[in-house]
């Protein structure tokens, strides 16, 4: 099968328009890694006493990147969900070699782009992709440039995003389907995509629909929303509903803990809040046509669902939304908890 991305230039792509982190001598980033370590293990006991959840599998240890390492780590995963994608989307059917050469290279240039640019933005993730049950990234110097800008006291700041990123890691490893359901629900998205004329119908709408999503401040137009097929909107319907889910439930549990061993918690949200909501035009509009003011809402929404059930039923309560995929919200119970209590609790 033909490469369709050059994922060697994604990578050189991503490493060359990396911004530069913010500027440390070796002694402060050997101390930031350090920390940053102890401050995940800390995070571990106090997520699983909030929340009642503990691993039912090893977990590996915090993984402490820098962006390019990020980018490189993301990289493969993004082989491993694309490849299949292209391939059925092609009907298998190999492209001329020049075809190859010049379209693997520009669409490796473009990953790339939107991989250095997501590299300067990301302060930590659960990446699911790379293998069995994970791995906790924690990007150093996005977490370092954050508390600087915010005048963050360091050691709450890291502790806060350390919270939220075990909570995460904690939903994947505690719930033993959480990743296989995930990764099957990337699979049926990938399963019901078209390929032949459907994909440059859908291509076409997408020019049209991307200047659009330029200009309206209040569209909620992805990529994903371009190219999706009639098929695959039920699928991003389950997992939106899920992403929605797992990013409430870890600003719920970083916001409960937090009042309790971080003394500026509150102040940290506060500017935390009022940085997500910045950034000049051309910024909001790259956030908007990548998904990433999809997911900045997603915090907002998941946190007043968990937050509206938990006060319903209480923690253990709650919990029983991951008894099962058939215990998990549906997207249109993400606005009313009352209905996911009533439907799971009776």
């Amino acid at each position: 099968m033909a490469q369709f991305v050059d994922w060697d230039l994604a990578a050189a792509t991503a490493g060359a328009l990396s911004k530069s982190g913010p500027a440390v001598s070796f002694e402060e980033a050997t101390q930031v890694v350090s920390e940053l370590r102890a401050l995940t293990d800390e995070a571990a006991v106090h997520v699983a006493a909030y929340t009642g959840l503990t691993a039912q599998t090893e977990v590996p240890p915090v993984r402490v990147v820098d962006r390019r390492d990020w980018a490189k780590v993301n990289i493969a995963g993004l082989q491993r969900v694309i490849g299949p994608l292209v391939t059925r989307l092609s009907g298998d059917k190999e492209p001329s070699p020049l075809v190859d050469a010049i379209g693997s290279r520009v669409t490796g240039v473009q990953a790339g782009t939107v991989l250095a640019y997501l590299s300067g933005r990301v302060l930590g993730q659960y990446e699911v992709f790379s293998g069995e049950p994970g791995q906790l990234l924690l990007n150093a110097p996005n977490i370092v440039e954050v508390e600087r800008k915010i005048d963050a006291d360091p050691r709450d700041f890291r502790l806060w995003v350390c919270l939220h990123e075990v909570t995460h890691r904690t939903q994947f490893t505690a719930v033993p389907w959480m990743r296989g359901y995930f990764l099957g629900e990337v699979q049926a998205f990938v399963d019901a995509s078209q390929g032949g004329e459907h994909v440059l119908e859908r291509l076409r709408r997408g020019v049209a629909t991307l200047s659009e999503a330029l200009r309206d401040e209040e569209s909620r137009m992805s990529v994903l929303d371009i190219v999706q097929t009639p098929g695959q909107r039920a699928v991003l319907d389950r997992l939106t509903a899920l992403m929605t889910l797992l990013e409430g439930h870890a600003e719920f549990v970083m916001d409960g803990v937090g009042p309790e061993v971080i003394p500026s918690v509150e102040s940290i949200r506060a500017k935390f809040n009022r940085r997500r909501e910045g950034g000049n035009p051309l910024e909001k509009a790259l956030r908007r046509v990548l998904g990433i003011e999809v997911k900045m809402r997603q915090y907002a929404e998941g946190r007043k669902f968990v937050h509206g059930v938990h006060e319903r039923v209480g923690m253990a309560g709650f919990n029983k939304i991951f008894e099962s995929p058939l215990t998990l919200p549906r997207l249109e119970e993400l606005g009313d908890p009352d209905a996911w209590v009533a439907r799971v609790h009776g």
